[in-house]
């Protein structure tokens, strides 16, 4: 698949809201928009996903960028491609950055659907015509403000919904919530910040029928998640420990988890994301897609991969408003009573608005092959 040149937008975009977790808050988000470009015009747009601060994980977006600029995209200068798949092969021989890999092999992806007439989500394979989106919310300045907001998007049809916490911020949350919304999917995100050590805490999680307890301790831990699955009957979900088809491998048979929530940036691209769902499905274990605060071109990778027949419960992906006050694609991504209906158009599905694209630049590279 011929490309003739590769673009790196670097945006700036300020969040509607704040959003705190356990790491810390952010509001203004930095991020690349990737482009791939063919000599007949077709365009493909990744997203990098890497934060400012590394505190999700070690990448951040001036990683990405020197990663992308350095490394990646010179061996796409290179070698030719002639699948997407043949992306992840090529970036092997660097370690990790998965991110910036992401980001690249993103655009990829979209322009070799849109060069063979097909939408992303058939590219994968996909089947599903609508999927069900849940929402996640983080840590809120009081109990009665979380409760006001679980009830706002309960309102809105949302299919589960996920809430941020952490030491001091837990339990006694969590049963108030769950009193009041009963019957309401609810799962907890702890994004690390517990140890063995909190094991008779986060046992009384147990007591509140919760879909799952996302990542409660160390971001790069599948043996002490093994010891804790089995003192809870809640399941757990683990995010940071898994950056590849080995991961869940090994977190599988260490009996780590029950559920595994698949980020696209986190495991280095939709084709990995894809190898992980595939043997996920073959071992009887729950996935969803997580988000990580994308803007619309994330998004639209996001809905894309959860087309896939084993994404079995709500994932991350929330309608662009809830975030942006002006998303970079239109149509924006929207929400109907906990769905998202897959667009038919090629490629990711929606248009770039480069008028907002260009609004929100601050910078940008151009690679020519």
């Amino acid at each position: 698949m011929p490309i003739k040149q590769i673009k790196l937008h670097k945006l700036k975009m300020r969040m509607k809201h704040p959003f705190t977790t356990s790491f810390g808050t952010m509001q203004d988000k930095e991020f690349f928009i990737t482009e791939a470009v063919d000599d007949r015009g077709n365009r493909g747009f990744g997203e990098s996903v890497a934060f400012t601060n590394p505190w999700y994980s070690e990448e951040t977006v001036e990683t990405n960028l020197h990663m992308m600029r350095d490394f990646l995209i010179p061996i796409l200068q290179e070698e030719p491609i002639v699948h997407p798949d043949d992306v992840s092969a090529l970036f092997q021989p660097i370690k990790r950055n998965n991110m910036a890999k992401s980001a690249l092999e993103g655009a990829v992806w979209d322009l070799y659907a849109k060069q063979n007439n097909m939408t992303l989500a058939t590219a994968l394979g996909g089947e599903k015509k609508e999927i069900d989106v849940g929402i996640s919310i983080g840590i809120q300045p009081s109990v009665e403000k979380l409760i006001d907001t679980v009830g706002d998007f309960v309102a809105e049809g949302y299919k589960r919904i996920k809430i941020k916490i952490k030491p001091g911020w837990d339990v006694d949350v969590l049963r108030r919530v769950r009193e009041k919304f009963p019957d309401t999917p609810i799962m907890a995100d702890a994004n690390s910040a517990y140890t063995l050590a909190d094991l008779e805490n986060l046992k009384k999680l147990d007591e509140l029928d919760l879909m799952m307890i996302e990542q409660p301790l160390a971001h790069d831990d599948i043996i002490d998640h093994a010891t804790l699955q089995k003192e809870m009957k809640t399941p757990i979900c683990l995010d940071e420990s898994i950056h590849s088809l080995e991961d869940t491998r090994k977190a599988v048979e260490l009996g780590s988890c029950e559920i595994i929530n698949i980020k696209i940036g986190r495991v280095g691209g939709l084709s990995e994301a894809k190898r992980i769902h595939d043997y996920c499905r073959d071992h009887g274990i729950d996935v969803w897609c997580g988000g990580m605060l994308e803007a619309g071109v994330g998004r639209a990778h996001n809905i894309a991969l959860t087309t896939l027949g084993g994404f079995n419960l709500p994932g991350d992906t929330a309608g662009s408003s809830r975030y942006w006050e002006k998303d970079i694609i239109k149509p924006e991504v929207t929400v109907e009573n906990g769905l998202i209906y897959v667009p038919e158009k090629l490629g990711i599905g929606y248009e770039i608005d480069d008028s907002i694209l260009n609004q929100f630049r601050v910078e940008e590279y151009v690679f020519d092959f």
